[in-house]
């Protein structure tokens, strides 16, 4: 693996820094789990998208710059290095895009990669179910044919839906052959969220926001169009998300060398026993072997390997990097930490709070390490 970018790739990097400087809100945007927010972010998503740097990855004729995927590492740290808004269309460019390009029609392509790309379109997931957290194959939700044959009614309810209570579509598997296996007879489908049955109920966070929603699906019809894949193969469409969602889209490792370098100022600033040191250390370099090993991901992905089921193991790592990182910080804090004003220490605790999430979304570590045991290191199951 080498890990010297070319001169191409250093002038993308002063280009990429060059504009964020000159873009980037001076002042922090309200938070994208409030409908004041979201559109604020929405707003950011499309000056990006204005510039063609939204989606730096992608094709030219869907937003992109039709560039590599370092290229999109070396945005990502610039992204992160200005400190530019969270992405509102993450579930969209990050998880349902890579999906997409690989399972969708051309027609799909054109029809919704350039509007995710711009913000019009906003994308929540539609995984979890009340009996269905991390066992996606538990799903009772279901997807039967209309009458006439060139369609799908859906019923059942999806909980936890992140971006869900503003989100414009809905992507999740429905159960279409409720006499198959677990894996086995499930679809994937692409909802409009304003179709005639959909009811979106927001879930307030512990912050009262409420960027989660349940939602619920009573005969909505769905064209056949708007299926993702083949009929009945759902599981393989769903995992290919899944594994963008725990490899290399969701988590770049800017989010975490960025946060180590900001720990590491708080340290200086605050100063702290010998404890406090060893925690700020390990977090650079946990941070710094994250980084490493996506470049080795990115590597193999640019030969043409995909992401397999050692994704569970990076799932398992930055999502507990991430709470070792902010979980330092609140002990350098100390009692400010409890403060919620603008400002370092309610950064800290708002994604302190946020990181207690990560061992639970994508798929809870518990399971991720039950998946790595039995599928990659091929021990018995218990």
């Amino acid at each position: 693996m080498d890990l010297t970018f070319s001169a191409e790739q250093e002038a993308f990097r002063a280009e990429a820094r060059a504009w964020l400087a000159a873009h980037v809100p001076a002042d922090p945007l309200p938070s994208l789990d409030t409908a004041a927010g979201f559109e604020a972010h929405r707003a950011w998503e499309r000056t990006m998208f204005e510039d063609r740097w939204s989606v730096v990855s992608w094709p030219t004729e869907y937003g992109g710059r039709d560039l590599g995927i370092f290229e999109w590492l070396v945005f990502e740290e610039e992204y992160y290095r200005a400190r530019a808004p969270k992405r509102v269309s993450q579930n969209g460019i990050f998880l349902l895009a890579p999906t997409m390009l690989e399972y969708g029609t051309e027609a799909q392509k054109a029809r919704y990669l350039p509007p995710m790309a711009s913000g019009e379109e906003i994308w929540c997931q539609g995984w979890s179910e009340p009996d269905a957290g991390s066992d996606l194959a538990g799903i009772r939700s279901r997807a039967a044919r209309n009458a006439g044959g060139d369609g799908w009614v859906l019923n059942g309810q999806k909980t936890w839906a992140s971006r869900g209570a503003f989100a414009e579509w809905c992507f999740g598997i429905f159960r279409t052959d409720p006499e198959a296996e677990r894996h086995r007879g499930l679809t994937y489908f692409l909802v409009a969220m304003d179709s005639p049955g959909v009811t979106v109920r927001p879930i307030p966070q512990i912050d009262g926001e409420t960027g989660f929603a349940e939602i619920f699906f009573d005969n909505v019809e769905v064209p056949e169009d708007q299926v993702l894949g083949e009929v009945g193969a759902g599981w393989s469409v769903a995992m290919a998300t899944a594994g963008s969602e725990r490899g290399l889209s969701l988590r770049s490792p800017a989010r975490y060398t960025e946060a180590a370098d900001r720990l590491l100022q708080l340290f200086h600033q605050r100063g702290g026993p010998a404890a406090s040191a060893d925690a700020v250390a390990q977090a650079h370099m946990d941070a710094e072997a994250y980084q490493l090993h996506t470049y080795w991901t990115a590597s193999r992905v640019a030969r043409g390997h995909a992401v397999g089921v050692e994704a569970s193991c990076n799932k398992i790592f930055w999502s507990e990097t991430d709470v070792a990182i902010h979980g330092a910080a609140l002990d350098l804090l100390g009692p400010d930490a409890e403060l919620l004003e603008a400002g370092a220490p309610g950064e800290w605790l708002d994604g302190y709070l946020f990181s207690l999430a990560g061992p639970i979304y994508a798929g809870t570590n518990e399971i991720q390490r039950n998946v790595v045991a039995e599928r990659l290191l091929g021990l018995p199951r218990g």
